[in-house]
């Protein structure tokens, strides 16, 4: 699904870049209400999770594979507006470091991903978990379906920048049936990760999973013979099985292992995109990535020989910095969502 440089065209990218951008900002806002200082960590961890399954492409038809995109992952880990700032994260170290998906297709994959990926899927989640039974079987039921359908959604988004800005004449309904068609495929692969992963999260941590707030029961009070319902703050927390840094460790472990060893078995068939571009006869216009000669271009370390060595070492580094930055932004959301609740406690000296 990373879009490279030269499928749309330049005016229609700077448009996705503005509107990437006001999203972007609009999360950074967000992401200071759903950010404390227990999930602040987990956030930078998701991103290098996700960064670390994206590189595992697995087959779903013949000579086609494809990718976790992530977006329902983050946002029911720790929210939509965190969520879509981890994808952002993601996309931003692929193309910068790993020539993966266009620089000036950034905008466009954004938009793709980090905002309609992460809005379709937490749209979907939170409308099952409304009118499902409040348990952690339902969290993890409703986080298949709606990874499920975030998948053929961003197909659908990539559909229709390319029928706005599309720089080769293709017929548009032939290029949604097939995008939509094999991301449905790639949707249940998405949706199987994606449920794994929360449903793992859950069991041993559910206070930390965003999406599983609704699993703190009311307590019941007998008043007046009746039953009502207890003040939230007396409501029980579900059980913690873990503690925090043993979660971050091993969920960090994970992606290490993921990125720098098991991704040597991934496919090599072209994922989605690429393959309906071959097909369909767009595939040529893509453009040579603006640093195709990075040292981790196509996630293998220059001048290391060994292809299992290099595709290893570059995916530990890719999920090191992926791990890093994510973390330093979160830390800096919290920090100052912290410093302005400070501002706002502390009394106001005035002099007469």
């Amino acid at each position: 699904m990373h879009v490279p440089d030269g499928f749309i065209n330049a005016p229609t990218s700077a448009v996705a870049g503005v509107v990437a951008a006001g999203a972007v900002a609009v999360s950074l806002r967000g992401a200071r209400r759903e950010l404390d200082e227990r999930t602040a960590p987990l956030a930078g961890l998701v991103a290098a999770f996700i960064f670390a399954v994206q590189m595992l492409n697995f087959p779903v038809a013949a000579g086609t594979s494809g990718h976790l995109l992530g977006g329902a992952l983050a946002a029911i880990l720790v929210g939509p507006y965190t969520g879509a700032l981890c994808i952002s994260v993601v996309l931003l170290m692929q193309g910068l470091l790993f020539a993966d998906g266009g620089l000036t297709a950034l905008g466009v994959n954004i938009t793709d991903m980090s905002i309609v990926g992460v809005a379709v899927a937490y749209v979907v989640f939170r409308a099952l978990v409304k009118v499902l039974p409040r348990t952690r079987r339902s969290i993890t039921a409703a986080s298949f379906v709606a990874a499920l359908i975030s998948v053929p959604a961003a197909a659908l988004a990539f559909t229709a920048f390319y029928a706005i800005g599309g720089t080769t004449d293709v017929a548009i309904g032939k290029v949604a049936t097939a995008m939509v068609g094999v991301h449905i495929l790639i949707g249940i692969g998405e949706a199987a990760i994606t449920a794994l992963t929360v449903g793992a999260v859950i069991a041993v941590r559910p206070d930390l999973v965003y999406g599983a707030r609704d699993l703190r029961q009311p307590l019941k009070l007998r008043v007046g013979g009746e039953l009502v319902d207890a003040p939230a703050a007396e409501a029980p927390a579900p059980a913690a099985r873990t503690s925090r840094r043993t979660l971050w460790i091993s969920g960090l472990a994970t992606s290490l292992v993921l990125a720098g060893f098991v991704s040597f078995y991934a496919s090599a068939s072209p994922d989605g995109l690429e393959k309906v571009a071959e097909d369909k006869g767009f595939a040529q216009s893509a453009k040579e990535h603006d640093v195709a000669d990075s040292p981790l271009a196509d996630y293998g370390v220059k001048d290391i020989g060994n292809a299992r060595l290099s595709g290893g070492l570059a995916g530990v580094i890719g999920v090191g910095v992926t791990v890093v930055a994510g973390s330093a932004i979160f830390w800096a959301v919290r920090r100052r969502r912290t410093d302005e609740a400070a501002q706002v406690s502390s009394p106001t000296n005035t002099s007469v």
